[in-house]
């Protein structure tokens, strides 16, 4: 019965419009309330101890540094490189934008944040190259699902902590995955434009251009080597590279670019705040969600009973990623990974799947709830940049949708995308 009240008074404030954040931490309080045999004070203690982890520190800092880069003048760097090698091409602009929110994804490690940024300079910018409105703001709200495959990634933290798994090994295991995804974004985006007669630009591609618009954008390209570089050679951990990326990006933001000015640092100190602030109320309130479920024996349960449906290791990760799916239509990702490791992740291991590899196939799976309604936020995103209706966003949105999953059950079956890279770590 416990359960049930959990579960009832959870999705009765799901409905209600309730944050997610407040809804898990309401609908635990409610429960510990009914069962009677935790202390009132079980909430608060969880919100805290939740988040008293190192590498959970890479979280606000992350989040910081995306949203200084954002500011910085970064964007128009990243597409000007993006443009010079794909603009000739059929749905080059489209191609482009893809490419850019790759860039930019290896610095956000959040996908509304990369929509955010991409989506206001490049929505605009394809409507006035005669594509649609609707295709244009489904492939920035498709690309920006790379914010949260290609490393560093918020989700990938999250999971490394709740799963006990080591956070280098997950970043350096998204990055095949997340060339895929790319790599399914852009096909389809080639073949669109191409059926729609969206025409490349007049100019040939140019290694001259080509390595102009890369010097121009040298600082923002040493980004991801600098972070990821530096975690991979062993000289500092993913928290210590959060915050080398926000001292980076304030120097090449406000010193180099000078597009950042000093007056508007508060500003930005502040959306990153709220933003840190709504993230780590979400990953209390899951933690103490997902310790009454542990309490209740919820995951030993699930396991049982996806095992007695079948000893097939196929048909067991059929139904994780399908129930992922659905998860990632209502739920937050950070607070579906806190929730769902502890229950999935035995089930994963037992039938033989690597930790760091589930992590991806998690990660992806999620990724896809970013454009699936109703919680879908980079439809929401994409639809308070370009005006359209979420609906008309979501027509659009399918065929990309589609070839997130072909590429994500292409990572689910061929483990060594996802172990090759972590495996020359030792």
């Amino acid at each position: 019965m416990t359960e049930a009240i959990l579960f009832i008074s959870f999705a009765v404030l799901l409905l209600l419009s309730v944050p997610v954040g407040i809804a898990l931490g309401v609908s635990t309080l409610i429960t510990v309330l009914y069962a009677g045999t935790l202390p009132v004070e079980f909430l608060a203690q969880a919100l805290i101890t939740s988040v008293d982890s190192f590498p959970l520190m890479a979280v606000p800092f992350f989040i910081l540094a995306g949203e200084i880069m954002g500011r910085g003048g970064i964007t128009d760097r990243l597409f000007g490189v993006a443009n010079s090698l794909v603009g000739n091409k059929t749905g080059g602009f489209a191609i482009a934008t893809i490419i850019t929110c790759l860039f930019f994804a290896a610095i956000s490690g959040s996908a509304p944040a990369t929509v955010a940024a991409i989506g206001g300079i490049m929505i605009p910018a394809m409507v006035r190259m005669g594509y649609d409105k609707r295709f244009a703001t489904a492939t920035v709200a498709a690309a920006g699902s790379l914010g949260v495959m290609i490393p560093p990634s918020i989700p990938m933290v999250i999971y490394g902590v709740t799963g006990s798994t080591s956070v280098g090994d997950l970043f350096v295991a998204g990055i095949i995955p997340g060339f895929i995804v790319a790599g399914g974004l852009i096909v389809y985006a080639y073949f669109h434009s191409k059926k729609m007669g969206y025409k490349a630009s007049n100019e040939k591609f140019s290694m001259k251009e080509f390595g102009k618009t890369s010097w121009d954008a040298k600082w923002a390209l040493l980004i991801p080597i600098i972070i990821l570089g530096g975690i991979y050679g062993g000289i500092f951990t993913p928290t210590e590279a959060a915050v080398i990326a926000v001292v980076y990006g304030l120097f090449i933001s406000v010193v180099v670019h000078r597009q950042l000015p000093i007056k508007e640092l508060p500003n930005v100190i502040a959306s990153g705040a709220l933003t840190t602030a709504t993230v780590l109320i979400i990953v209390g309130s899951a933690t103490a969600f997902g310790q009454l479920l542990t309490r209740e024996q919820i995951p030993s349960k699930v396991a049982d009973a996806m095992m007695s449906i079948s000893e097939s290791p196929i048909v067991i990760i059929l139904l994780i990623t399908l129930l992922l799916l659905i998860v990632g239509c209502f739920m937050d990702t950070l607070a579906a990974i806190i929730i769902l490791t502890p229950l999935l992740l035995p089930i994963a291991v037992e039938i033989g799947y690597d930790p760091v590899h589930f992590g991806i196939i998690m990660v992806v799976n999620l990724a896809i709830g970013f454009i699936t309604p109703p919680l879908g936020v980079n439809l929401f995103v994409g639809s308070g940049i370009s005006g359209l209706s979420i609906e008309a966003i979501s027509r659009a949105i399918i065929p990309f949708f589609i070839a997130m999953l072909v590429t994500l059950f292409i990572i689910i079956f061929i483990p060594e995308l996802s172990t090759f890279l972590p495996s020359f770590r030792g």
